[in-house]
Order: C-alpha cells, then structure tokens, then sequence
C-alpha cells in the first residue's frame, strides 16, 4: 500500500484533528452575532455625520424660519422643523456634536479620577485605603442626579465644558473601586517593589507598571461611561437644568418634548429621541462585548 504526502499531516502542541476544526470555524452569521459589527457601523455613521455636518446640510441649525413653524417632516424638512422654525434634520448632526463632546469629555475626567484615585486606596496602608473607599460608598450612596444639581447651581452658568466637567467628577467611583481591587492584586509583584527601589515616583509607576495590567478590566465601564454621560446631558435638559435652548444639543433638543407632545408635534421629540436611543444602544452594545472579551481573556489565563 502506498502512501501519498497528502495523505499525512504535520501536528503540534497546538493539534486539533480536521474536524474539529472544521467544526470550530464560524458561519459569517455567527460572526455578526459575536462581534458588533452593526452597531460599530451606525455609531460611526453617526459620528462622521456630526463631525462634518456642512456635507449633510447646508443650512445653519440656529438659523429660524418664522414662515415655516412646526412643520411635519416632508420632501423639504425631512425631519420637519421646531417652533422657532429650526430645521430638525440640521440640529440633529450638529446638536449630536455638543451632546458627543460631553459625552467624551465627561469620560476623560472620571476615567481620569478614577485611575489615579484607585491607584492611591490601591498601593495605601490598609487604614487610608479603608477611609478613602467608605468616602467612596458614601458618595455611590447619593443618587447622582441629585449631586450633579446642587454642583450645577453653585455653578451657575451652564454651557457644554461645565456640564462635562459636572457630570465627569460625580461619575468616576464604580471605575475607582475596580482600580483599586486591581491594584492592590498586583503592588506587590517584583517589578513594581524594583521600580520602587529604583526610586521611581507613583505617576511613573502608575503609567509604566499598573495601567497596563487594569486597562482592559475598566474599559467596557469606560465605554458604558460615554453613554451615561450623553443620557445624563439628555437628561439635565428635559428637567429644564441642563444646556439653554439657545445651544443645540440631543438634550436641548429634547427640553421641548412637553410643549410638543401637548401641541401633538410628535416629530420635535420623537426624532431627536431615536438618535439618542440608538448611539446609547450602539454604545451598550459595544461596551458588552468589551465586557465579554474581558471575561474570556480572563478565564483563559
């Protein structure tokens, strides 16, 4: 009998015989199901159009045509315009920038807190680590809501930066608490007590030695961050607290919803309300498969 070279296969520690995988290889279906492929395409859609609104719309989103008020969506006004006569379908791609740019922001700030603050309870001795997380359970304790007003009205003024930075500082805690647990793992390694004989400082520690190995835990709460903090502008607006109505944003927009739904002008908030529903679905999505991929990493160690 005799034997042809296709008829032998070279194997490794790594061997899986041919069925297997063949059996491991994945449809594009399932694949579209694993990965969030849809929903990484919209939100991009979505933040290409705010970024570059000139190329979708020529018109300015401030700009008020008395002769046109309330105008039900048509061939002109594809989402129609509000009662000050302002085109919907402009203030939604520029409106989307402001309310993106808190979101953003907003983020930058906690994350930012958060890691330094949970780097600190992390590496501390076990009384200051156990006084600054009951500090932080205090705070987890109080409804956010509540402490973004009472931060806003000592405030006052309320434009774009100032409800990021509101909503920055009252959001980083949950993100702290996973810092610190992953920290207080890890102080101890060899490479963190050299770099400390070596006379290394915290924040080059913290960026040399510790960020690397807790990046991946805090993403998909960095990621779901991005998504409060829009909701929350969203939601400043609707209670009358958030942006003026003269800056355009998904929120602001939104702060029309109770003159509009009792004049049955549907469109002021149905439109702006869908365009915020699917960028925090998208964003929620993307978040749990950061999530997802983080427990797999994880269970494969």
């Amino acid at each position: 009998m005799e034997f042809q070279p296709s008829d032998f296969e070279i194997v490794g520690e790594n061997y899986l015989p041919r069925e297997i995988k063949a059996a491991k290889r994945k449809s594009f279906k399932e694949l579209l199901h694993e990965k969030p492929y849809v929903s990484i395409g919209v939100l991009l859609l979505i933040i290409l159009g705010c970024a570059f609104p000139g190329i979708i719309t020529g018109l300015e989103p401030s700009y008020m045509d008395l002769s046109h008020i309330n105008v039900a969506p048509n061939s002109t006004f594809y989402f129609g315009t509000d009662s000050l006569g302002r085109d919907i379908f402009t203030m939604i791609w520029y409106g989307g920038r402001i309310s993106l740019f808190i979101g953003l922001l907003a983020t930058v700030i906690s994350t930012t807190i958060a890691v330094v603050y949970g780097s600190i309870s992390g590496v501390a001795s076990e009384w200051v680590d156990d006084m600054m997380m009951r500090f932080t359970e205090i705070i987890l304790s109080i409804p956010s809501i509540l402490i973004i007003i009472f931060i806003q009205a000592m405030i006052g003024q309320s434009d774009p930066l100032s409800i990021a930075i509101v909503i920055g500082i009252t959001s980083w805690m949950n993100i702290s608490k996973i810092v610190r647990s992953e920290v207080r793992q890890i102080r101890n390694s060899e490479y963190i007590l050299a770099a400390k004989c070596a006379g290394g400082h915290f924040f080059y520690i913290l960026k040399r030695h510790l960020l690397p190995n807790f990046i991946s835990a805090i993403m998909f709460m960095v990621v779901m961050n991005v998504g409060s903090a829009i909701a929350t502008e969203a939601t400043l607006s609707f209670l009358g607290i958030g942006l003026p109505i003269e800056i355009i944003s998904w929120g602001s927009m939104l702060s029309l919803a109770e003159k509009a739904l009792l004049s049955n002008y549907w469109w002021i908030i149905l439109i702006p309300g869908v365009f915020l529903v699917i960028t925090l679905v998208c964003i929620t999505n993307i978040g749990n498969y950061v999530r997802k991929q983080n427990n797999t990493e994880l269970s494969n160690l």
